[in-house]
């Protein structure tokens, strides 16, 4: 059954702009600046300016399927906000058994090197998506922490790490080496 109206608000804090310009959302905070661009799904995106802004999205005679887009946009909308305030971070551990597994990071933490994973000697290379910093942690050891804005390029970067490290024409159950996600959250903890 259709629905005459749906509507979702998300409350902008302080310190944060949001812009919506035919539904390009650009969000300006003191991290930086993040765009996205939701023109695929069909809604009214409304900028409501008072002491705190609220972004209020709206779908008119939405079918289900369509009613569960608003939660996805507010969603996205809320993690760029956090992006541009706190920022994201990524904590992965290099796991192995018998060959210790070497990265080393090259061009300023834009870019990874891995090294004898299984005992192989090919090298595994993995560029970081941009705006993506690695860098090894200093209280832990075989941690590597991936930090940026956009929620979605960090947590790329850390599936490609992930992914290219996956373990090939032998049982997963007994060869568990790997580089995993640990942990994820933010750079700033309240």
């Amino acid at each position: 059954m259709r629905d005459v109206i749906q509507t979702e608000e998300l409350d902008v804090p302080e310190g944060v702009t949001v812009e919506v310009k035919s539904r390009l959302i650009t969000v300006t905070g003191p991290r930086g600046t993040l765009k996205k661009n939701v023109r695929h799904v069909q809604m009214d995106i409304q900028l409501i300016q008072s002491k705190s802004g609220k972004v209020t999205l709206a779908v008119w005679q939405g079918a289900r399927k369509h009613n569960a887009c608003l939660r996805t946009i507010r969603s996205l909308i809320n993690n760029l906000v956090i992006g541009v305030t706190k920022g994201f971070q990524y904590k992965m551990r290099t796991v192995y058994a018998h060959f210790p597994i070497n990265c080393i990071i090259q061009e300023g933490g834009s870019s990874l090197e891995i090294r004898n994973f299984l005992g192989e000697k090919a090298v595994r290379h993995i560029q970081m998506l941009e705006g993506v910093t690695i860098a090894e942690s200093k209280n832990q050891k075989d941690e590597l922490i991936l930090e940026g804005t956009d929620i979605q390029n960090v947590s790329q970067s850390a599936a490609s790490i992930q992914g290219i490290c996956r373990v090939r024409n032998k049982d997963i159950r007994k060869f568990l080496d790997g580089i995993y996600v640990s942990e994820r959250g933010t750079i700033e903890t309240d």
